[in-house]
């Protein structure tokens, strides 16, 4: 019985610690600030790439 309460714990606990993570993610909108990070440095480097053809 020791073995399946520690079982439920270790779930709970982790259970919670995920949430709390998706939560600060939300709250600060952190994803948005990362993907907009990412598409500028993305931007900077196709913007150094030699260009074939000119309009």
């Amino acid at each position: 019985m020791c073995k399946v309460c520690n079982i439920c714990k270790k779930s709970v606990k982790m259970f919670s610690m995920v949430v709390g993570l998706l939560f600060v993610v939300y709250f600060w909108n952190l994803d948005q600030k990362v993907l907009g990070w990412l598409y500028k440095q993305v931007n900077a480097m196709y913007d150094r790439k030699p260009v074939d053809i000119k309009f």
